[in-house]
């Protein structure tokens, strides 16, 4: 039970650490700095870096969860207040950390990292799934298609934020 909270604890100091930092700052010496420990000791609790890549990011998306579930209808919504509500979120200053985070997964997934792309394809299936449970659809079918719809939107939207076109995302709404 002690190793399972001491592993709870250097996942969320890594997670501090990779939010403000990004996964460039990402190599074992400066995770292990941030965890308070020896690059040995982040071994001890995970098998190798890209375990405790894909343990941090895991637990960077769980924040995430939680902070959409803390700020978003309690009742299913139409695709379009869904969207708008997320967006408006999603690019709150308080939250572009994790997009930030998300758009490095993406690119190093592009550039073929199996670790990413692994991470990457596990976490946005989650959120996809937790976008389905939010929308209000007439049909299982349609839900599944109104949240890839949704992704997609997002994603596209935090692309162009990204490269500074607000204004393109803001039209869109």
């Amino acid at each position: 039970m002690k190793s399972d909270d001491r592993r709870a604890a250097i996942l969320d100091r890594l997670a501090d650490h990779v939010l403000a930092h990004g996964l460039s700052a990402a190599s074992l010496r400066p995770l292990a700095k941030a965890a308070q420990t020896s690059d040995r000791m982040l071994l001890y609790y995970f098998k190798d870096k890209a375990e405790i890549i894909a343990a941090t990011l895991d637990q960077v998306s769980l924040r995430l969860v939680a902070l959409l579930e803390d700020q978003t209808a309690k009742t299913p919504l139409p695709l379009a207040d869904l969207r708008t509500q997320l967006l408006t979120l999603l690019f709150a200053e308080r939250l572009w950390p994790y997009m930030r985070i998300w758009l490095e997964v993406a690119a190093l997934a592009a550039r073929g990292d199996p670790v990413y792309r692994d991470v990457g394809e596990r976490i946005a299936r989650g959120f996809l799934a937790w976008g389905a449970a939010q929308l209000d659809s007439p049909t299982p079918d349609a839900r599944e298609a109104d949240a890839a719809r949704l992704m997609v939107t997002i994603e596209g939207m935090l692309l162009m934020r990204s490269v500074g076109l607000e204004d393109v995302c803001r039209k869109a709404l």
